[in-house]
């Protein structure tokens, strides 16, 4: 080829590919003047990160920086500290996010400068100097959801019971591979005190499974009203962050847009 030619040709190219790149760009709406751009998603007990794969992709098309902590399960102290190291690395204000026992984490840590709101995904929300356990006292207790507790502390959702408990309306072939693929919690993370309750200071939204059966009737929403959260509902299983992406990305951005500290102290 002449090199004149080649050069026109190649020249062409990358500007046909440096246009194509821009035009992707473009595409991502970006989040609006003032809205917080970071989101950090925190995962519960018996699983990790990755549940998470389909609000990290409806948010990132929408323009947010997602941030996805992998949380040891091996104390509330650790899971903290996985956390706080994921905030300290946020560019700006972040929305903190808790599945589950990720919510007992987000209370925890949510205090860090960076948090600007909370989002409680199906999400246990103690107060301060409360444990965990604490949550459960007072409703009916969760007969679908069997955890098996091992000798060494460390605990398990029952196989037999763990789709109908845990994962009722993803396939049998999904759930299997969750079942398969647990990650076990130090059961005494239930018994210690939490000393922050960021939810007192920080406005909070409510993502509630109506068929979730990790949890006694009410208490999903007996802990969301408790600490003045915006409630949204939706039907589906414990596994919603799961097989309800679109809906919880729609909360967290209601949640990345309101960049108030409100001072909510009770």
């Amino acid at each position: 080829m002449n090199t004149s030619i080649k050069t026109i040709v190649l020249g062409t190219v990358a500007g046909v590919a440096a246009s194509s790149m821009a035009d992707a760009q473009q595409a991502a709406p970006l989040p609006g003047s003032g809205a917080a751009k970071n989101v950090v998603l925190v995962h519960g007990a018996f699983a990790d990160g990755s549940g998470w794969r389909g609000v990290y992709k409806e948010l990132t098309s929408r323009g947010y920086r997602v941030t996805i902590v992998q949380n040891p399960l091996t104390s509330l102290a650790d899971d903290v500290a996985a956390t706080t190291r994921v905030l300290d690395r946020q560019d700006g204000p972040a929305v903190l996010v808790g599945h589950s026992w990720g919510g007992t984490v987000i209370t925890e840590a949510g205090v860090h400068p960076k948090v600007v709101s909370l989002v409680y995904v199906s999400a246990l929300a103690p107060d301060a100097g409360e444990t965990t356990a604490q949550q459960y006292d007072g409703f009916p207790a969760a007969r679908h959801f069997v955890i098996d507790t091992h000798s060494d502390g460390y605990g398990f959702v029952n196989p037999e019971k763990f789709k109908i408990g845990f994962a009722a309306d993803i396939s049998d072939a999904d759930a299997a591979f969750l079942r398969d693929s647990q990650v076990p919690i130090n059961m005494s993370v239930f018994a210690t005190k939490l000393q922050n309750a960021a939810w007192r200071t920080k406005p909070s939204w409510a993502v509630i499974a109506t068929e979730d059966n990790a949890f006694g009737e009410g208490m999903l929403r007996a802990m969301a009203k408790r600490i003045g959260a915006q409630i949204t509902e939706v039907q589906a299983s414990h596994a919603l962050f799961i097989t309800q992406p679109k809906a919880i990305a729609d909360v967290i951005e209601q949640a990345a847009r309101n960049t108030m500290r409100a001072d909510k102290a009770r």
